[in-house]
């Protein structure tokens, strides 16, 4: 299948759409945090959802990632605006927390680290440079190794972003 590099939208084209097409483009059904955060408890405790939380957790996907997952999502729904979802951000964080904690999931990932480091954008072009030099049954493992090693170190570097915990 050819695909036609042209077949994109004309640069402006969504300001000539007709307002309201989106639900971000109508008022939000919650402007109360009170309320906002009662229904991400309800949407939370629902048997499949709890199931998946858990699962998540369980395999190590952290926590500030499901609840910007679920205030994104609750954003384009048009449930709240950006600025409510800033103002519970905290608290969802902490009732997923809490259902983790609940449900004895061990070692639980709070933060999404920085991978986006230069190093490691470097690293992996030499690598991949390296593989396509080699012929397909011959393994660079000592590269390899030396890579994957190099991407630990830099995952267990100090946590930053907005989350996480400051020097004090």
């Amino acid at each position: 299948m050819i695909e036609n590099i042209f077949d994109a939208p004309i640069p402006g084209q969504s300001l000539t759409n007709t307002p309201g097409n989106y639900p971000w483009e109508h008022p939000p059904q919650y402007t109360n945090l009170e309320d906002a955060t009662e229904y991400v408890w309800d949407i939370l405790h629902k048997e499949q959802n709890l199931e998946q939380i858990i699962t998540f957790l369980r395999n190590g996907i952290p926590v500030e990632a499901i609840a910007r997952t679920m205030l994104f999502g609750g954003f384009m729904e048009g449930k709240w605006t950006v600025d409510v979802a800033m103002l519970i951000a905290e608290i969802v964080f902490k009732q997923i927390m809490a259902i983790g904690i609940k449900a004895e999931v061990q070692n639980i990932n709070l933060f999404i680290k920085d991978q986006s480091t230069n190093k490691f954008h470097k690293q992996f072009a030499e690598f991949k440079n390296m593989k396509n030099k080699r012929k397909a049954n011959e393994a660079p493992k000592d590269k390899l190794k030396s890579f994957v090693e190099d991407i630990k170190e830099e995952l267990k570097e100090k946590e930053t972003g907005l989350m996480a915990k400051g020097d004090k």
